[in-house]
């Protein structure tokens, strides 16, 4: 009688519930997913750690990383502008590229040129003259004759402009579309609203903030005063949609921060205004330090102050609502001063200090050029220098 043979394979029944399978896939691919995760974290905080350490430490020297020759060379001034770089003369406008290249040029004659520079739209005005030209990254937008001798300008990014005509008793403040037709006419009377100081415009245009100086007996007074061209503004008398008096005070300088605020200088404190159709004042903050300059971003508003009690400067830093984010004593004078990102860039010829919003002195030494403009290049501690004769990329090193 023949023996049925042994085999080793075992016939498994399945469970009666499938759902402790189903439970153990699920935490397989749990699993799964928090292996990658944790190391997708662990790599994602090496590079900001890396980062974070090169951005915050101390450099010393600056070297060239490339060069760019110009085509042609000449006295004149510098404005960052889009994607490019203008430079302004006596002899006209020309918008270069990030490679020194000249992407247009537009001849004048402008005696002594002045700039008004938004994002999407800049204007340049001969300071005493009569002549304002308006542009956009492709070139000419528009021209603009006055009647009388322009003293001050403001453009917003629509390419209108706002501009102080200089008279005897009454200066005019007038706004013109990019080809010259005016749009509003304000009569500034010395005796009863003031002389025009300071003006501004918000970024779409419908709202202009001018500060004006008059006397009162004996005291020197401010008015700020907002007009609104909108809809808001139609049913007010003159647009005017907020006015604050100031006493013992020039307020001197005005700037838009965004599409929200607004900020008045004066010579020993300025003011925070918030509200885009109708400002309000937020809050004001007394300096006690001699303002020796002002810049801005839409992020922070800076200051040069002189030390009273001891020799030197100050760099003072404050947030858009007013809060004080650094101070910094700083040593030697430095002509021009300006916000790029979270960094305060200052320099005077070839000496360039480069102060970050934590208060880290970043870069304090020689350039190795005479710089007009200077602002943050692609890739970490990068920097685009302007100079008379070439636009060089430099970076910053121990």
């Amino acid at each position: 009688m023949s023996q049925k043979k042994k085999t080793q394979f075992k016939i498994l029944t399945p469970p009666e519930d499938l759902s402790e399978i189903k439970h153990k896939i699920w935490k397989f691919q749990i699993a799964k997913v928090r292996k990658v995760l944790v190391l997708f974290v662990l790599i994602f905080l090496a590079v900001c750690g890396t980062i974070l350490m090169l951005d915050n430490q101390t450099y010393t020297r600056a070297r060239t990383a490339s060069q760019y020759p110009g085509g042609r060379t000449g006295s004149g001034n510098y404005a960052r502008f889009a994607d490019g770089i203008v430079r302004y003369n006596r002899d006209g406008v020309v918008f270069l590229d990030r490679k020194n290249e000249e992407q247009w040029i537009q001849s004048a004659q402008i005696q002594n040129p002045v700039i008004s520079v938004r994002d999407r739209a800049f204007a340049v005005a001969d300071n005493g003259g009569n002549t304002i030209l308006v542009f956009t990254e492709e070139g000419l937008k528009g021209e603009i004759e006055t009647t009388l001798p322009i003293e001050k300008i403001a453009v917003s990014d629509q390419g209108i402009v706002t501009a102080v005509l200089r008279n005897e008793s009454s200066p005019e403040i007038i706004s013109y579309d990019a080809v010259g037709n005016i749009l509003v006419e304000q009569q500034a009377a010395m005796g009863s609203t003031g002389y025009p100081v300071a003006i501004e415009m918000s970024d779409d245009g419908n709202t202009l903030a001018a500060g004006y100086l008059y006397i009162d007996g004996a005291s020197v007074k401010s008015r700020v005063v907002y007009y609104n061209f909108g809809e808001t503004g139609q049913e007010k008398k003159d647009n005017i949609v907020a006015s604050d008096d100031y006493d013992d005070t020039v307020m001197a300088e005005i700037f838009f921060m965004g599409d929200d605020r607004s900020v008045v200088v004066g010579d020993d404190r300025f003011v925070i205004y918030r509200g885009k159709d109708v400002p309000e004042k937020e809050k004001e903050i007394e300096l006690d330090q001699e303002i020796q300059s002002v810049f801005h971003s839409d992020r922070y508003i800076g200051f040069i102050l002189l030390n009273q009690e001891k020799s030197g400067y100050e760099l003072r830093l404050y947030n858009r609502l007013g809060e004080q984010v650094i101070s910094r004593d700083i040593s030697g004078t430095y002509s021009n001063v300006k916000l790029d990102g979270d960094e305060v860039i200052m320099y005077d010829g070839s000496r360039c200090c480069i102060i970050t919003a934590a208060g880290i002195i970043k870069f304090e030494g020689d350039i190795n050029v005479e710089a007009l403009e200077i602002f943050k290049a692609p890739g970490l501690n990068r920097y685009y220098v302007m100079s008379v004769d070439e636009l060089r990329v430099i970076y910053l090193t121990k």
